[in-house]
């Protein structure tokens, strides 16, 4: 697939895809999730080369999904922080946990806990308006009029 002509593709799944399909994205926000916003710290704990994470980050930046923040003038040093599409997408890496955890277990595996309570989350996804947990009724995908 080429990421000019799937940016137009009507499917929500092929647009967020086409900026956020590689790893490294997902793993950068997984990162800033957990409070990291600087390079180094990014780079330390991925294992990054530098210049993917330099391209990487500027993605991520351009789609809106972190900004950059200056943090010291002298020297003139930048963060990375998460915007709000940034912070919406916790739930998404959350549930790929949740089903990393079911199918690609084994081992010792890190577990998601609500801070205040302490106890491991079970996510699920709920359909807002029927209620029901998504994957238990036949969905269907429509492409908008006209297309």
């Amino acid at each position: 697939m080429n990421d000019k002509n799937i940016c137009d593709d009507p499917c929500p799944i092929a647009r967020s895809l086409a900026f956020l399909g590689d790893a490294w994205s997902l793993l950068i926000l997984r990162d800033a999730h957990l409070g990291l916003t600087r390079f180094d710290q990014f780079r330390k704990s991925l294992g990054i080369a530098p210049t993917i994470l330099t391209r990487r980050l500027a993605m991520l930046t351009e789609e809106g999904m972190l900004e950059k923040r200056l943090y010291s003038e002298r020297p003139p040093r930048e963060e990375y922080v998460l915007t709000a599409a940034g912070r919406d997408f916790l739930p998404v890496l959350v549930m790929i946990g949740a089903w990393g955890h079911q199918y690609r277990g084994g081992g010792r595996l890190v577990r998601i806990q609500d801070a205040e309570t302490g106890e491991e989350i079970k996510p699920v996804a709920i359909d807002e308006v029927t209620g029901a947990k998504i994957g238990t009724r036949p969905l269907r995908f429509v492409l908008p009029d006209g297309g």
